[in-house]
C-alpha cells in the first residue's frame, strides 16, 4: 500500500504507475493542518477522474473527533473508493460512530449495496488492548493495519531498527485479524535508503501473518512485492503437493508422503494458498 500525501498533486496523478497493489490517498498526517481543505479537494477529483492503473484505492480521513474528519467523510464516501482507511482506531465504540456517519451520508446519496470497506488502524497501546474486538465488530471491517510511529510515541518508547518494541502489538494484531478472516497489513519502513532492513522486516512480517505492508517511497514496492511472491521452487513444491493430494483424495487417501516429508490437511492448505498467490491452476 503506498501512502501518497493528499496535497501533492504530481504523487496523486502519478500514483497508479509505480505498480502498488494499493494507492492510500492520506488526508491525514501526511498533510499540515492549514492544507487540510485543499487536500480534500484535490483528492476528491483524483479519486474521481483517475483509475490509478485499476490498484485498490484507499483514503485515510481524519478521525472523527477531529474538525476535519466529518467532512473528509461528506466528501469521500460518495466517491465510494475501495476502502477508507481510519486512524487512531482505539475503541468500538469510535468504530460504530464511524459506520454510523457513513451509512447516514451514503443514504442521503442514494447509495446502497455499498462495497466499500473499513481499514481500521492501530495507533495506541488502547487500541492494540481492544483490537480482537475492532475486527470482529462489522463486516465492513476488512483489515486491520498497525501505525508504528504513532504507537511507539504513544507508548513512550524509541522506534528501534529491530522493531522489539512493537513485536507484542504486531502479533496480537494478525491473531485479531486471522481470528476473524480479514487481512493484517503492516507498517511502514521509515528509512527509505536501507533496502535490506526493509527486507529483514518484511520477511519477518510474513512469518508473523500479515498480508502486505504499507510503503512511503515507490523504491520500497519492488522489495515487498519479492518477498511476497512465492519463488519458482515453492511454486513448484506446492503444485506437487496439491495434485499429489487430489490424487490421493480420490484413492480416499488423507495423509501421505512427498519426499519423506508427511503431507497432511493443513500442508495442503498452505500449497493451495502459495498456488491462489502465484495465480497457479491445476
Amino acid at each position: 500500500m503506498l501512502y501518497i500525501p493528499g496535497n501533492n498533486p504530481a504523487m496523486l496523478q502519478q500514483g497508479g504507475v509505480y505498480g502498488a497493489d494499493s494507492i492510500l490517498l492520506d488526508l491525514e498526517d501526511a498533510v499540515a493542518l492549514n492544507q487540510k481543505d485543499a487536500a480534500r479537494i484535490l483528492v476528491k477529483n483524483m479519486v474521481k477522474y483517475i483509475k490509478f492503473c485499476d490498484a485498490e484505492v484507499c483514503v485515510r480521513v481524519n478521525h472523527t473527533d477531529t474538525p476535519f474528519g466529518r467532512e473528509d467523510l461528506e466528501v469521500i464516501v460518495p466517491l465510494q473508493p475501495d476502502a477508507i482507511r481510519f486512524p487512531k482506531t482505539e475503541t468500538v465504540e469510535e468504530l460504530d460512530k464511524l459506520l454510523k456517519t457513513i451509512a447516514d451520508i451514503e443514504k442521503k446519496h442514494g447509495i446502497t449495496n455499498s462495497k466499500m470497506t473499513i481499514h481500521a488502524m492501530i495507533e495506541t497501546a488502547l487500541g492494540v488492548q481492544n483490537v480482537f474486538d475492532i475486527a470482529k465488530y462489522s463486516k465492513r471491517v476488512d483489515a486491520i493495519t498497525i501505525g508504528g510511529q504513532d504507537l511507539t510515541a504513544d507508548m513512550n518508547i524509541s522506534n528501534s531498527k529491530d522493531g522489539s518494541g512493537i513485536d507484542l502489538a504486531r502479533k496480537m494484531i494478525v491473531m485479531a485479524a486471522k481470528a476473524n478472516n480479514i487481512d493484517a497489513i503492516d507498517t511502514v519502513f521509515v528509512d527509505v535508503n536501507d533496502e535490506e532492513g526493509l527486507r529483514a522486516e518484511t520477511e519477518y512480517a510474513k512469518k508473523l501473518g500479515f498480508a502486505g505492508k504499507a510503503v512511503i517511497n515507490p523504491r520500497q514496492i519492488d522489495v515487498i512485492h519479492e518477498v511476497y511472491t512465492p519463488s519458482e521452487n515453492e511454486i513448484r513444491k506446492a503444485y506437487k503437493i496439491v495434485k499429489e493430494a487430489k490424487k490421493k483424495k480420490e484413492e480416499g487417501i488423507g495423509v501421505f508422503a512427498i519426499d519423506g516429508k508427511m503431507v497432511d490437511a493443513p500442508v495442503i492448505a498452505r500449497a493451495q494458498h502459495i498456488l491462489d498467490l502465484a495465480n497457479v491452476k491445476l
